[in-house]
């Protein structure tokens, strides 16, 4: 006779970037085995592809394709699974930015964070008075191509910010014609991003700046300085490293309350950071290692 099967809850959501309904599951023990060994090995690709193993097989939904989702789907979708899996609130410690000294503990409740989108975001950019470009949002597997790392010299990092734009191209259109820029090879699309002039450029980085991200404001009292402080958490780089420090349960550790407090390694890929865009789990390793 068989051992009894335990069944497993099920949940539904719905995608920021389709308003589609996903039907999805906790985390078992062995996917939650899958992230403890990438975690220990250090390697941020393997981070990575764990998150990405794990949300296929917790999504249920039949033609969801993870590797196609938007970074910030990513990140909603596994902040509930985690939720679901581990429990709805997140315990972390936060530096007070008055002092840049004090460390006080928070509660984050999972329901409370959202994505945001601001107004200004668009993704159909106008180059200039006949020809617009049509943007797609990154994916989570397009990080982990580029490989992002800080440890890349300046020219390193030009080119693979250029790459990222070639690769977020969708559509190049005017009033006549069209062009799929998916039907162009990697060179093509890396010589049109060369050849866009500077107000052009700042147009582009302004659908990376302003693009969805998971969002959520604390507010802190510094028990030293009595100082009120506004703390904004945003994207995976905010919230996956505590996902996944908890799944350890491990010691908490400092996060970057502000792009302010980003080292010189981030202000080089300006167009994903700002204090927004530091969602890229490629440098998951590098924030948590950082005493803010």
């Amino acid at each position: 006779m068989p051992l009894p099967t335990i069944e497993t809850p099920t949940y539904e959501l719905k995608l920021h970037s389709s308003n589609k309904k996903i039907r999805y599951r906790p985390f078992l023990v062995k996917e939650e085995k899958i992230l403890i060994l990438a975690l220990e090995s250090k390697d941020q690709s393997e981070i990575t592809n764990a998150v990405t193993d794990v949300l296929k097989k917790c999504i249920l939904t039949k033609g969801v394709d993870v590797d196609k989702l938007p970074t910030f789907d990513i990140e909603y979708i596994f902040l509930n699974i985690r939720a679901k899996s581990i429990g709805e609130d997140i315990k972390m410690t936060v530096t007070c930015p008055d002092d840049g000294v004090t460390e006080v503990p928070v509660t984050i409740y999972v329901d409370e964070v959202k994505v945001s989108k601001p107004k200004n975001h668009k993704t159909d950019i106008v180059l200039d008075d006949k020809m617009t470009l049509r943007m797609k949002y990154p994916s989570l597997n397009q990080f982990v191509e580029n490989n992002f790392s800080t440890g890349d010299k300046s020219e390193e990092v030009v080119n693979k910010t250029f790459k990222v734009i070639a690769d977020c191209m969708d559509t190049i259109y005017t009033e006549e014609d069209a062009w799929d820029v998916n039907d162009y090879s990697p060179s093509e699309r890396l010589d049109f991003v060369e050849k866009l002039s500077s107000k052009q450029y700042k147009e582009v980085e302004k659908f990376f700046d302003t693009m969805p991200k998971l969002s959520h404001t604390i507010e802190v009292v510094n028990p030293n300085t009595k100082q009120k402080n506004s703390i904004v958490l945003e994207g995976l780089a905010d919230f996956f490293g505590w996902v996944l420090q908890r799944i350890l349960s491990r010691t908490i550790v400092r996060i970057s309350l502000s792009c302010n407090t980003i080292n010189i390694a981030w202000q080089n890929l300006k167009i994903w950071c700002r204090g927004r865009e530091t969602f890229t789990l490629l440098f998951y390793n590098n924030i948590l290692k950082k005493k803010i």
